[in-house]
């Protein structure tokens, strides 16, 4: 399978005026970079996703990426599957994420038919006839508010014995620990060559975007919609994956 080609990430490596990071053209550029050295174990959750998408992947349903960005879920998953005429269908709020994977996709002759692109914000999205559905690293920027509503329209959209696949940027209810991953996440990504002022930088532009919970409170919350069998399949410092079943 074609990769597509990593520009290097360095948007703050300068100075920058205080901003929310946002996932436009400029992020979308070097987001394959960013991802990788920014994630623990991010290769490994996106090749483990299609195997879990090869396992539960139902004949005629749909298998949806929501928040797919580049599409690398979406590609592990079609990549592995041999069930008959599903269709997936990958959404992301992003302009320029779904361009750059629609371009993509259109040097993989392989997956012609096989992926649907949908710039579209999620919340507003139909989800039907559901056996997979991924939300990578998404959830994380939905306002706190709105996610339960979310996943309860997921959960309602979905097959039974369908699969959720949930990865997440977490938080410790033991502040000691919750400081600890925090330190080793940081020493994690001066390892993959980020400087002190680009993780600083970074951080700050994240704080009022991504909101991490505790897995208690993301466990409590499916269940309450009527999830079981939920449990993390992953964790690296503060990035956990979990998958719950309807």
């Amino acid at each position: 399978m074609t990769e597509p080609t990593q520009n290097k990430d360095r948007l703050f490596a300068d100075k920058l005026l205080p901003g929310d990071f946002v996932f436009d053209e400029q992020v979308a550029n070097v987001f394959e970079d960013m991802i990788n050295r920014s994630v623990p174990g991010y290769s490994t959750i996106i090749a483990m996703i299609g195997v879990l998408a090869e396992r539960y992947c139902q004949e005629r349903s749909n298998i949806y990426d929501l928040g797919c960005s580049l599409g690398g879920a979406t590609l592990a998953a079609v990549s592995r599957l041999d069930c008959l005429e599903y269709a997936a269908i990958a959404i992301d709020n992003s302009a320029a994420m779904i361009q750059r994977l629609e371009n993509r996709l259109a040097e993989l002759p392989q997956f012609a038919g096989k992926i649907e692109c949908r710039c579209e914000n999620l919340q507003e999205s139909e989800i039907t006839d559901a056996s997979i559905v991924v939300l990578n690293f998404t959830l994380q920027f939905i306002p706190l508010k709105d996610r339960a509503d979310l996943l309860a329209k997921i959960y309602h959209g979905m097959r039974p014995g369908a699969v959720l696949i949930i990865s997440e940027k977490i938080s410790f209810p033991d502040e000691k620990l919750n400081q600890l991953f925090i330190e080793m996440y940081h020493s994690f990504k001066e390892n993959m060559g980020y400087s002190k002022l680009e993780i600083s930088q970074k951080r700050t532009a994240l704080e009022k975007v991504l909101l991490p919970e505790t897995l208690s409170t993301h466990r409590a919350r499916l269940r309450k919609i009527g999830f079981h069998s939920i449990d993390v399949w992953f964790q690296c410092f503060n990035f956990a994956s979990m998958v719950a079943f309807k």
